[in-house]
């Protein structure tokens, strides 16, 4: 697989994120559902943004390394949150953990009205290796 960052600008550097990425030569390809603080009973985290954060990101982990592929495969990474400044108050979180796995994705961040039951955060990605 090969990965080529396109960024006209700088200013998305300090976001933890890229404005374009083409893959070229792609052996597969993984579509994970929204991974979310669900626990591995099933139930619905009702803990805080971070803490939910965190148990969203592990859950993602979870996927990518049973399916076979590096987080460093990540192509595009989307968010989904009920409540953008409670993100934000945790996004040290967020790009620490794509720092440290030298994920270089797109992404996009929605604030929807509502997630399933008390869960405040979802991750969503594609991955290609």
């Amino acid at each position: 697989m090969e990965k080529r960052i396109i960024n006209p600008w700088q200013w998305q550097d300090e976001r933890s994120y890229n404005q374009g990425v083409e893959v070229k030569q792609i052996e597969s390809t993984l579509y994970c559902a929204g991974q979310a603080a669900v626990h591995p009973d099933g139930t619905s985290s009702d803990a805080d943004m971070r803490t939910q954060l965190l148990l969203a990101i592990h859950n993602l982990e979870q996927v990518v390394s049973q399916a076979g592929f590096e987080l460093k495969n990540i192509a595009r990474l989307n968010v989904y949150t009920t409540n953008h400044p409670e993100f934000f108050s945790c996004f040290d979180i967020f790009t620490e953990w794509i720092a440290k796995n030298e994920i270089k994705q797109v992404s996009t961040v929605v604030e929807v009205k509502t997630l399933f039951e008390t869960l405040s955060v979802e991750l969503e990605a594609t991955l290609v290796k």
